[in-house]
């Protein structure tokens, strides 16, 4: 069956892009129909440790940081070299602050300050050691009421029995639950309030990091009357005199056509998951074998093939083609794997990253970016792109490893899956994870050796604030430093994936996407990672992708709406 509706605005993906232009396009009178290919709302963001990177944003000013336009513009010009696009990066830091101020007084979306986050490269012109980054506040999912069931889940992975943990402080209490009685108590109270959740609901209902933005876009498109829909494919765009005006959703089982009077957005989550494009733009993803992605599996570069058939470009000469992480396979039982994403515990002291021959490549508390990039550099020619993660067990018992929680938790279960590899010596561990004993021996002398010193000579690990924002300051001189010296030791093997790709359609600074000269396709907006990033392939700082994101779904929304000429704020000196 097949029918046709038509709206002023159609939004193709329900991630922080693609709800920021729904709500946004709705909170200006149009009407707005948001449709998703899953049958969760929320996308990669739902996954998301929820920070979002805006230079000069309200949130912190309020808690006393003092950024500028300039100084960010700066920091991207250098960040994206020779990739700066000056279009998209000043519509960025112009509107990025006022899109925030929209969504935490017009919209249910609030944020808190995170302004010890520091920039990843903040000794570098126009860094910053924090302030540039925020995240949502915790959202209780009652407030979605039965709409809460079409919330993506976080990936379980991230997950202690279903509870989710929010960064920053929340995360230290865990931490420190065997060493602090206030950290004991907190933690006891988040596990009772969770467990009467589970007894209430079936599920927690304190949604935290990126569950609580996604939760929090949600909400807000369902109070400005937007038309979500779940289980619904975009399959094609409908083009008719060099313009989009619409496109045909697959919906309960047959077709519908939307047609549109205003345009198209298209935001679904770029190609983390299209094998194909993967393979052409991720040189260690040739065989099929060298890439894990967390991302959702709908992520399927829909968007970008919606785009190329209008007559879009995608941008194909990023030095990185994605956000890069490392990740490591978390068996699950009945068969398969999950994916972990390692954002933190590479940063702690006592923790040193090996190559297969034993031998550290980079300064492990360095951002999970360039932790690959390192990686990529190091690996012998021809090899998989894989390294091993090595720690002792006072390391183990205090911070966990990867999937593996700290003490009281049992470590067994993840030794006996074959997740923890572990030996009674350094080469008792390394001939059972498959590392070079001898030098993996002589890699651990030469760290314990600079440890005594309180700085890392090989490669710096502690030397700058991003480093030692996710070490541990109870470790002196250096927060990132502790001897890997009592065993039994442990390792965990990560490979390469991905926080969402950077290599999406050549867009303006309205998020109009360009045709193959340049000019904007008439109908037609991108934002999420559909839209090519501003960051020119690089990654300078936590929330590099949703604070764009959210910025450019807001520039899509007031330009549909026809508010950009109206309301939208100077934008700063392109010289």
């Amino acid at each position: 069956m097949s029918k046709t509706v038509e709206c002023d605005v159609l939004v193709v993906g329900s991630g922080a892009g693609g709800f920021a232009a729904a709500v946004t396009a709705a909170s200006h009178g149009l009407s707005v129909i948001l449709a998703e290919k899953a049958e969760f709302v929320g996308g990669t963001t739902a996954y998301s440790g929820g920070f979002l990177w805006v230079p000069n944003n309200p949130v912190s000013r309020r808690d006393g940081i003092q950024d500028s336009i300039e100084a960010a513009r700066t920091y991207l010009r250098h960040e994206a070299g020779n990739h700066f696009n000056a279009d998209c990066v000043d519509a960025f830091l112009a509107n990025g602050p006022e899109a925030v101020d929209f969504f935490e007084t017009r919209t249910a979306v609030t944020f808190e300050a995170a302004s010890a986050f520091s920039d990843y490269h903040p000794t570098a012109p126009g860094g910053r050691s924090g302030g540039r980054s925020i995240k949502a506040r915790n959202f209780r999912g009652e407030d979605l009421g039965d709409e809460l069931k079409r919330l993506r889940p976080p990936l379980p992975e991230l997950t202690f029995v279903g509870l989710m943990i929010g960064s920053g402080p929340e995360l230290k209490h865990f931490f420190n639950v065997t060493r602090s009685l206030a950290s004991a108590l907190y933690v006891g109270g988040r596990l009772a309030s969770h467990a009467r959740d589970l007894l209430k609901s079936g599920r927690g209902m304190l949604l935290t990091n990126g569950n609580a933005l996604a939760a929090r876009l949600f909400r807000s498109a369902l109070d400005l009357g937007v038309d979500v829909w779940t289980r619904a494919p975009a399959t094609g765009l409908i083009v008719e005199d060099g313009a989009v005006r619409g496109a045909t959703i697959g919906k309960d089982g047959g077709t519908v056509t939307v047609r549109t009077r205003r345009g198209v957005v298209l935001a679904a989550g770029g190609f983390p998951q299209d094998k194909a494009r993967r393979q052409a733009f991720f040189p260690h993803d040739r065989d099929d074998d060298g890439h894990v992605s967390p991302a959702p599996a709908g992520n399927t570069g829909d968007g970008l093939r919606l785009g190329e058939e209008a007559g879009a470009v995608v941008e194909d000469s990023y030095p990185n083609a994605a956000a890069w992480v490392p990740v490591s396979r978390v068996p699950r039982k009945g068969g398969g794997f999950g994916v972990f994403p390692h954002f933190i515990d590479r940063a702690k002291p006592g923790l040193i990253a090996v190559l297969p021959n034993g031998r550290r490549f980079v300064n492990e508390a360095n951002s999970y970016h360039d932790f690959v990039q390192a990686l990529f550099a190091a690996k012998a020619p021809g090899a998989a792109a894989r390294a091993f993660l090595v720690v002792d067990k006072p390391f183990l018992k205090r911070f966990g490893l990867g999937f593996v929680k700290p003490f009281p938790v049992p470590v067994g279960p993840n030794v006996r899956s074959g997740y923890l590899k572990t030996g009674r010596t350094v080469a008792e561990l390394a001939r059972n994870a498959g590392i070079d004993p001898a030098g993996l021996e002589d890699t651990v002398a030469a760290w314990n050796r600079d440890v005594r010193t309180g700085e890392d000579k090989a490669f710096g690990k502690g030397s700058t604030a991003y480093n030692r924002f996710n070490g541990d300051p109870e470790f002196t001189p250096n927060p990132c430093l502790a001897p890997i010296a009592t065993g039994p030791f442990y390792a965990v093997e990560v490979v390469v994936g991905d926080l969402g790709t950077f290599a999406g359609l050549k867009s303006d600074g309205h998020a109009r996407v360009l045709d193959g000269q340049g000019r904007p396709i008439p109908g037609l907006y991108a934002a999420g990672n559909d839209m090519a990033s501003i960051m020119g392939g690089n990654y300078p700082g936590g929330g590099i992708t949703l604070g764009p994101a959210l910025t450019f779904g807001y520039i899509a929304g007031r330009h549909l709406a026809g508010a950009a000429a109206a309301d939208a704020p100077a934008r700063p000196d392109a010289a």
